[in-house]
């Protein structure tokens, strides 16, 4: 093949004209893969990582962590980015057996963080983002959480002891999620018993309440009974006092009235006259008047 090759009129043609457009375009390419970048919040961590390696040694080709600015090249690097704030997410009920066999349904929400000196570490190991790590991992820690604290109680004993249940559960959950970076913040669950065990449940709960309202009534009419029993002695001990100021006046006054302060009282109320009334001696009054007269004297 001729590579000098001439046009029609004379002039050679142009030499490699091809290839150096190719070449042009690689460099363009090859700068503007350079000049990508992306921007980590502060709210997020950012982890830079090689997409591929050679080395046996740098397992998951993980650069370290990164924010604000970063630049990178797209075709043999990336950046993954985890959220540093609180995330909160409430799981689809599930169901754990207690040690006598009794199948209790748990609903359990969840409020953690992401340990950003941890952020490597996940990401080396799970490389998923956490959506995915919610539904998986964190999943299966809080129902194996559930499980094995379930088995160590008896359906009774979990109710009478809710809290203590609930305290053993987060305490293994809180120890299998941090050795992975994860910081449990809140932990809270609706514990729901069988049918058959909440119908016990409930009939124990109204024996005792109408126990309790029995009990509050007797003591209620024992009360009323002691108050009116008061107010009855309290009646009569005034009726007493009562009956006894009068008996001490009337003796007193009795005791006061002297025969001559009687006759005395005869002599002012006499208007003169004497008695028509013949007593039954045959006098013609009924007192001895001289005597009476005498005295007054």
């Amino acid at each position: 093949m001729n590579m000098n090759a001439k046009n029609s009129n004379g002039t050679a043609k142009p030499k490699g004209k091809f290839g150096v457009i190719v070449f042009l375009l690689l460099i363009m390419f090859s700068v503007s893969m350079c000049a990508s970048c992306t921007i980590i919040d502060s709210s997020e961590i950012g982890i830079k990582f090689h997409k591929w390696s050679v080395s046996e040694q740098d397992y998951g080709g993980i650069e370290g962590t990164c924010s604000g600015w970063v630049f990178y090249n797209p075709l043999a690097t990336d950046v993954f980015t985890y959220p540093l704030h609180v995330q909160r997410k409430t799981y689809e009920p599930f169901r754990v057996n207690t040690k006598d066999a009794a199948q209790f349904t748990m609903d359990p929400s969840i409020a953690y963080r992401i340990n950003p000196e941890k952020a490597c570490d996940i990401f080396k190991k799970y490389r998923k983002p956490v959506e995915e790590l919610e539904n998986g991992y964190i999943r299966t820690c809080i129902y194996e959480a559930y499980r094995t604290c379930a088995n160590n109680f008896t359906s009774d004993s979990i109710m009478s002891s809710r809290a203590t249940f609930e305290a053993d559960v987060r305490a293994r959950l809180e120890h299998s999620l941090n050795n992975e970076g994860f910081i449990v913040e809140e932990f809270t669950s609706q514990i729901i018993p069988p049918e058959s065990l909440a119908k016990m449940i409930d009939a124990k709960n109204m024996a005792v309440q109408s126990s309790l309202k029995a009990e509050n009534e007797v003591k209620e009419a024992e009360a009323n009974a002691k108050i009116e029993i008061a107010k009855a002695k309290g009646a009569a001990e005034a009726m007493k006092i009562k009956a006894d100021a009068e008996a001490y006046y009337n003796k007193t006054i009795s005791n006061s009235l002297s025969p001559y302060i009687i006759q005395e009282d005869w002599i002012e109320k006499w208007d003169g006259h004497v008695p028509t009334v013949i007593n039954g001696s045959g006098s013609g009054s009924m007192y001895d008047m001289s005597s009476i007269i005498k005295s007054a004297k």
